[in-house]
């Protein structure tokens, strides 16, 4: 094949070799029927990793220009879709001229192997395992709900007597001073980013927030078109001082933090930092985002009283979610603020949805009121402690001086660093073929080195069995 990949083009390389192929079976150099090369053969004439073939041909597959069968290779579809003759629609252009972009293709790669994967071991997914969703007591919850007599369309901020469920339950939980009227029920705290993004940010903004940090990995703010610098994260969270700093040089907008075992690196901001955090957002203008996930998942004695409950200003807006701490596809999150910032995202939101569906909202409604909460709450937290000391255990254990790691005292996850020099696509790779999924750091915006491991997706007797072979993966590289 008389053709080579740019690697110094912004393009990714599975994507310029995607279109090259695109472009052969288009024009007929390609004929239908017609072999391609195997996946090692055209990984060796373009110089390239085998997976990132692997990857192409799953996508030319999957946009019907070739079929492919085992034992019989990869093959130009016979049928006139797949080609593309004049007149038919090349929806990949389409998909690919769109101002939203895709999710990152290390990330999407991770996500379909963990489809595809038999008994498998999950270490990416940053959610809770089956057996750890209160899913009688939910059940329990819809059954005891009451339905309102209008099914119509809800308020544009949810439906009241939840948002007023949930100002009860910040000021219990959480210290936070709030009413109904300043509450945004959410499909979960991606939503929440989506709408702050669109509604009160504008392409060519600065924005700052943690590095490493799991924002680094939604492109919806790189949609938008926002510059994007980092605070870097050390024992203690960021430095404060670090976004003077940044608006100097930059004009920073908004700040976004999760200061409560922040994602990945599972540090708590201090409250000195807390509140300097604040000071500094007063001073110079700044709002700042709280997103707030894992802070009723604590290990400690001690809780840690969230930047809002400071806030006497109305600076931060608040992002809260049951996603981690109840069951991820119950999809309800909130957003607290200022009335006219909630008034101006409610209203984007009617213009997407017509508002959120009402069942969620009055099951979750009925389960925090309820005293079964507080029992969940301390069965979860014991439990993924238990899995976080397995997990420690096993990476003292089995890879001993390979990796160094801070014990995080909440949360869900363990930041390790990888003590040899590794590339992360090669070292996933390698992991997938020994049926182990985790996050590299790259896909949070950290140089390659650095892996997140999640102990709450797996029972507590695999993780040993996981540790062990994420160990044979990085002996491979």
């Amino acid at each position: 094949m008389e053709w080579k990949v740019n690697r110094e083009a912004d393009k990714p390389l599975y994507q310029q070799i995607f279109e090259f192929i695109e472009e052969k079976i288009a024009y007929g150099e390609f004929p239908p029927g017609s072999l391609l090369p195997s996946e090692r053969k055209l990984a060796e004439q373009l110089n390239v990793n085998r997976m990132t073939i692997v990857h192409v041909y799953d996508e030319l597959q999957a946009s019907g220009l070739v079929q492919r069968k085992k034992g019989s290779g990869t093959q130009v579809s016979t049928h006139k879709w797949g080609v593309l003759p004049k007149g038919v629609t090349n929806w990949r252009k389409y998909v690919e001229g769109g101002s939203f972009l895709p999710t990152y293709p290390l990330i999407r790669h991770i996500r379909e192997a963990a489809k595809r994967m038999e008994n498998g071991f999950d270490l990416a997914s940053g959610e809770l395992s089956a057996d750890l969703f209160p899913t009688r007591i939910l059940q329990s919850s819809f059954t005891k709900a009451l339905f309102p007599d209008d099914l119509g369309y809800e308020h544009p901020q949810g439906h009241l007597p939840f948002r007023e469920t949930v100002a009860a339950y910040m000021k219990s939980y959480h210290h936070i001073d709030t009413t109904s009227s300043s509450v945004l029920i959410t499909s979960g705290a991606q939503q929440a980013l989506y709408l702050l993004t669109q509604c009160l940010l504008s392409p060519g903004d600065a924005i700052a927030f943690e590095a490493p940090s799991y924002c680094y990995s939604l492109p919806l703010f790189q949609s938008t078109g926002l510059r994007i610098f980092g605070l870097q994260v050390d024992a203690h969270g960021i430095n404060p001082d670090d976004i003077v700093s940044l608006h100097r040089k930059h004009q920073i907008r908004m700040v976004f933090l999760n200061p409560t075992y922040q994602n990945p690196t599972g540090t708590v901001l201090t409250d000195k930092r807390r509140k300097k955090v604040l000071e500094i957002s007063t001073e110079l203008g700044i709002p700042i985002v709280e997103d707030d996930p894992f802070s009723l998942l604590s290990f400690e004695d001690k809780s840690h009283s969230p930047i809002k409950s400071f806030d006497e200003s109305g600076n931060v807006l608040y992002i809260g979610s049951l996603s981690k701490v109840v069951a991820s596809s119950l999809r309800i999150g909130w957003l607290i603020g200022p009335q006219s910032v909630i008034n101006r995202l409610a209203d984007a939101r009617q213009q997407m949805d017509f508002g959120l569906s009402i069942f969620p909202q009055l099951i979750a409604n009925q389960f925090i009121q309820s005293t079964e909460f507080p029992k969940h709450l301390k069965i979860l937290r014991q439990e993924l402690l238990d899995r976080r000391n397995e997990m420690i255990s096993a990476l003292q254990e089995i890879l001993d001086e390979k990796v160094d790691f801070t014990v995080p005292n909440g949360g869900l996850h363990i930041w390790c660093k990888i003590n040899q020099n590794v590339d992360d696509q090669q070292l996933v790779e390698e992991g997938i073929k020994n049926n182990i999924l985790f996050m590299p750091g790259s896909v949070y915006g950290f140089p390659n080195g650095y892996a997140r491991f999640t102990y709450a997706r797996l029972k507590r007797e695999s993780i040993n069995e996981a540790i062990s072979r994420f160990a044979d993966a990085l002996s491979r590289i």
